[in-house]
């Protein structure tokens, strides 16, 4: 059986870990190297490391930052932020990425997804789609770190990204991004059921059993969260033995 994995991010703005409500009122919240290796030591699956004003300051992701994020740890690392061409996905995997996820780019220019998984292969191409809810089951992407709202279904676009080549989705819903509530059940689990694809469900994690009712359900293969392992509420090791107890397979 394949197991589920559990995944902190480091949004990073100026250089330092930063953590939001609906992707506004940023706080710092520490260092993305000593993070990334705290939670490397705690038994995180991966790692995501997104630079989330790259885009709208109209800039590449910090390089210098992803190299030594991918010094500091030994698991897989994925990064996104101000990727906007092929030579933007080999400079970052070359600093050491394991993966890239492509946002407002992928949008604008889809044919930058194909090019990325003929070139670097799918396994490195990450959609990573910012949804929010606009109706009864209905979902809309939005771009630019949570500014534009495309009017592209967020479904519809799910299945035409990993048509063209994304090999998994990282899905964060808007309006749980930072609440604590819990992850959307509904979105989530639409998406994951519309693709053949490995879907990571972020956004809205506050407890234990925020991550038991998204894996019981069958809504994600994977978890990510932020304000959960940021703050010292639980740890990764924590999460997994609770799954784990409650018959979830993780990695122990």
């Amino acid at each position: 059986m394949i197991t589920k994995r559990i995944i902190p991010c480091l949004d990073v703005k100026d250089g330092k870990t930063v953590k939001g409500v609906h992707f506004k009122s940023l706080q710092e919240v520490g260092d993305p190297v000593e993070m990334a290796r705290l939670y490397d030591g705690q038994g995180a699956d991966e790692l995501v490391f997104l630079d989330i004003s790259a885009t709208i300051e109209g800039r590449r992701t910090m390089t210098k930052v992803v190299e030594d994020v991918a010094r500091a740890i030994s698991i897989p690392f994925t990064t996104g932020g101000g990727i906007s061409s092929m030579d933007d996905i080999q400079r970052l995997l070359r600093a050491g990425a394991d993966k890239v996820s492509l946002n407002s780019a992928a949008v604008r220019h889809p044919d930058l997804l194909h090019e990325g998984a003929m070139y670097f292969g799918s396994q490195c191409i990450v959609l990573a789609l910012d949804a929010q809810q606009c109706g009864e089951n209905k979902w809309t992407v939005v771009i630019d770190g949570g500014r534009t709202d495309t009017g592209l279904d967020a479904i519809a676009w799910a299945k035409e990204a990993v048509a063209r080549g994304a090999g998994e989705i990282l899905l964060t819903s808007m309006d749980k991004d930072g609440t604590k509530d819990g992850f959307d059940l509904a979105l989530t689990k639409a998406v994951h059921d519309a693709v053949q694809v490995p879907v990571i469900a972020s956004g809205g994690c506050g407890k234990k059993e925020d991550f038991l009712e998204l894996f019981a359900c069958d809504a994600a293969d994977a978890a990510l969260a932020a304000s959960l392992f940021h703050y010292g509420e639980m740890t990764v090791q924590q999460v997994k033995a609770y799954l784990a107890e409650n018959g979830i397979e993780v990695r122990l």
